[in-house]
């Protein structure tokens, strides 16, 4: 006999990602919002996990998808090609940082970041330097949930009971202005700081034995948008030439549009050798991701093997191509990078107005549509709150009570210690909604620290 039926909204047989949550259940999605079984409505103003770049429900996607479904839903790519991919292939290096030569299609951002360590390690293999076997990323860094992502992540929580699992991989400091720059340093020479520790890293591990170095443009989940400060990026690409080691820009979740630009490394300008990218590339409506690889690299695999010793079973899935292609091409039409930036400031001088005199607010930062909030406990001292209060998880559950769907998240400083609350509204985002947003982020704020245990702020 089969299993009976569940008894009540609480009997589950999925494996959630929290097993002592009962999650409400999403029925429908429009716009900017989603509403549950119990008819609430929820702003969407972290667009899930920074992927709902066209919000909900666009017509111009459901149409594509439903013509690529009619024609052909799936085919392998050990056996063919479809026209869908050579088209979103061609969109996508047309717009992309000079010299791109190709895009390796996947299903998500982990998957990209996976390819891309794999496509660095083989092209070394391919032009007669096998040596090379050192990745470095940054401490506070987030690319994605599979072994070798994970181990060039520096997301502490999330590594740490995998760590005898992974890779060994060298991390240095991130580019975290608003804690690490000294009060006698600019920007500029803060930044210059940066590249010379990545510097002293590669010369322990011998340049000649480095892989690449693996970054977030502008940092996401981890630490909450972290924007480079001016000439940092441009220090790390000019170290990487002068050893020949290859850059990793992930933009995952802050590139095809989330900063104003297509990609966020245009605002830098620095060219990367790889630059992955996911979410607000099919903007939630399928699982897809890329990997974008400058054209000498791909010639050195043409030169040498003919091939990538690498690949997933649902790789250039025609129907997420079709999505993907039709999200990029509404980006374009209707001008919403300069809407990401015209909102964006908007955001911004919300939460500015919001929070910027808040006793509990340290750092509003970040950039187009990608801000954040750092709590914390004392700003002069930039104390943070205990991690044993969850100040996060207290801001999500009461944002969710207000009908607001935010990106919060603890360890912010050092993977123990600090919370941040991400935004990441769609493209399409509205004044009226921008109001709403910052009123019900405001009001969450404050009675997560209400519920505080007296004496812990």
């Amino acid at each position: 006999m089969g299993a009976s039926p569940a008894e009540g909204p609480t009997v589950t047989h999925v494996f959630h990602r929290q097993l002592n949550t009962t999650y409400p259940r999403a029925v429908a999605a429009q716009g900017v919002t989603i509403t549950d079984a119990d008819g609430r409505t929820y702003i969407d103003a972290s667009g899930g996990a920074a992927v709902s770049c066209l919000g909900h429900g666009h017509p111009d996607v459901l149409a594509a998808m439903h013509r690529q479904i009619d024609r052909m839903a799936y085919a392998h790519t050990s056996f063919f090609t479809t026209d869908v991919a050579e088209e979103l292939a061609d969109e996508l290096v047309a717009r992309a940082p000079a010299g791109m030569g190709r895009a390796y299609f996947v299903s998500g951002g982990s998957e990209a970041v996976e390819a891309a360590l794999k496509m660095a390690r083989q092209y070394f293999v391919e032009i007669g330097q096998p040596q090379r076997r050192h990745f470095i990323a940054r401490r506070q860094s987030y690319h994605g949930n599979t072994l070798g992502a994970l181990a060039v992540g520096g997301n502490e929580w999330r590594r740490r009971q995998f760590a005898p699992l992974l890779i060994d991989v060298t991390h240095v400091s991130p580019c975290y202005e608003y804690r690490d720059r000294r009060a006698d340093e600019t920007p500029e020479q803060y930044g210059a700081r940066l590249v010379r520790e990545l510097s002293e890293a590669i010369d322990r591990l011998g340049g000649e034995n480095v892989i690449a170095f693996v970054a977030e443009t502008v940092v996401g989940a981890t630490a909450g948008a972290l924007v480079p400060v001016p000439g940092y990026l441009k220090g790390v690409r000019e170290l990487c030439d002068r050893h020949g080691i290859l850059l990793i820009l992930d933009e995952v979740m802050c590139g095809m549009g989330r900063t104003g630009t297509l990609y966020a490394c245009e605002q830098e300008g620095v060219v990367p050798d790889l630059v992955t990218i996911a979410k607000g590339l099919g903007g939630g409506y399928q699982p897809i991701g890329a990997v974008l690889a400058q054209q000498r690299l791909v010639e050195a695999f043409e030169r040498g093997s003919g091939l990538f010793q690498h690949g997933h079973t649902y790789i250039g899935h025609p129907v997420a191509c079709a999505a993907a292609l039709a999200v990029q091409r509404v980006i374009q039409r209707d001008g919403l990078l300069e809407a990401v930036r015209r909102q964006g400031a908007g955001l911004r001088e919300r939460l500015q107005a919001a929070f910027g005199a808040h006793p509990h607010v340290g750092d509003i930062r970040g950039r187009g549509l990608f801000q954040a909030l750092e709590l914390v406990r004392e700003r002069t001292s930039k104390a943070p709150f205990d991690p044993q209060w969850k100040l996060h998880a207290r801001i999500k559950r009461e944002a969710m009570a207000q009908g607001l769907m935010v990106y919060p998240m603890g360890g912010t400083i050092d993977g123990q210690q600090g919370d941040h609350v991400l935004l990441a509204p769609p493209f399409i985002v509205g004044d009226a909604d921008l109001d709403a947003i910052v009123e019900r982020l405001s009001r969450a704020v404050d009675n997560a620290l209400a519920s505080l245990p007296a004496g812990s702020r």
